[in-house]
């Protein structure tokens, strides 16, 4: 498996990522506190409209200096992982760690850590003190940044206001 950067022209590749999952449970925020809730959904992948709505996004981050990167099997993209360069958190310090995802076939392999040390590393590069995680609020999500040391932030309110149910969260280099 190697991770490498991935080009523009890649970009669209990301949607042959295999994101399906059984999720069980979710995490709701209470009082600043994460509580986990039973809830029950086999989410086959992408929703309908995602490549469309988030291509342009993902071109714009990769136009202002994000970085982007993929793990390939071969020439199969089994994951990948965004960095984008919009400075985030109270002291504009932070840099969002804004997509990170691995294959269906390729998870509990660690590859999912290996694409998240390489976009650390390409952060703190840039001078990025942590990164600012929106997260989407599965058990298993959640509980991969929480392993990597990232804990529960308040929201930077451009991002919450895109995705209010996600879990806003920051992991600081050390």
């Amino acid at each position: 498996m190697e991770i490498r950067p991935l080009t523009r022209d890649q970009i669209e590749h990301v949607w042959s990522i295999d994101r399906s999952e059984i999720i069980e449970n979710i995490y709701t925020l209470k009082d600043g506190e994460l509580v986990l809730h039973p809830e029950f959904c086999d989410a086959p992948g992408w929703e309908e409209g995602e490549p469309e709505k988030y291509t342009p996004l993902l071109q714009e981050s990769f136009d202002r200096g994000g970085q982007f990167f993929g793990a390939f099997d071969g020439g199969k993209l089994a994951g990948a992982a965004i960095v984008d360069s919009i400075w985030r958190g109270p002291g504009k310090d932070l840099l969002q760690l804004s997509f990170l995802h691995v294959s269906h076939a390729y998870r509990g392999r660690r590859l999912g850590v290996r694409l998240f040390e390489r976009s650390r590393q390409a952060a703190k590069e840039r001078g990025a003190k942590g990164f600012y995680i929106s997260a989407t609020p599965s058990e298993h999500t959640v509980n991969f940044y929480r392993h990597l040391g990232c804990i529960v932030t308040a929201p930077d309110p451009e991002l919450f206001a895109m995705e209010p149910e996600d879990i806003h969260m920051e992991c600081v280099f050390s």
